[in-house]
């Protein structure tokens, strides 16, 4: 259990608390039992950027309040220099960096992701609501959405509806970079 994760089950906790929602709706509308929402909110367990996503749509909030517990102010323009961005790191090989964190009542979460190879690499297959554009900018990417799967190159793109249960990972010997888009 790391502080990060405490901060943000305790913020979870929180706004769920403020919009009367029950431990026992929120797990459902999570499609997850009613433990297993409880260790997220005690901080107990490690939050997936599509769990995050779902929860922060359910609560009506940006997924950087959950994460940061900062909220934007900027509704006109929301720069962000070369090599910054709000680092989340969610798992071992992967690396976000949101590019649109000061901005408020996005429309759509825009990330640059890295992702280091790994020999043994385990891909949990995710979903979240709305759709998703990802665009390679280096290395090789494996794809899979709905029983198929797709080499993407650098300058490939892929768009596809993010309901549809879906992975992403590296491929050969270097460390691949990709913007995702993901639009509520």
């Amino acid at each position: 259990m790391t502080e990060q994760l405490v901060e943000i089950g305790g913020r979870l906790k929180g706004l769920r608390s403020l919009m009367d929602i029950t431990l026992e709706q929120m797990a459902k509308d999570m499609n997850i039992d009613k433990d297993e929402y409880l260790a997220y909110e005690q901080g107990q367990r490690d939050f997936s950027f599509s769990f995050l996503f779902n929860v922060a749509n359910r609560l009506g909030v940006d997924i950087l309040d959950i994460i940061s517990g900062d909220t934007p102010k900027l509704m006109t323009c929301a720069l962000v220099r070369k090599g910054e961005g709000y680092v989340i790191e969610r798992r071992d090989a992967y690396e976000y960096k949101h590019l649109a964190f000061t901005f408020n009542n996005k429309k759509a979460e825009p990330f640059l992701v890295s992702v280091e190879p790994q020999e043994s690499e385990v891909v949990l297959p995710h979903s979240h609501d709305g759709q998703e554009f990802n665009y390679v900018i280096s290395g090789s990417l494996e794809f899979s959405i709905d029983g198929m799967t797709y080499t993407l190159n650098e300058g490939d793109s892929v768009y596809f509806d993010s309901n549809i249960i879906h992975s992403i990972r590296a491929i050969g010997n270097e460390t691949s970079s990709f913007i995702a888009v993901v639009v509520k």
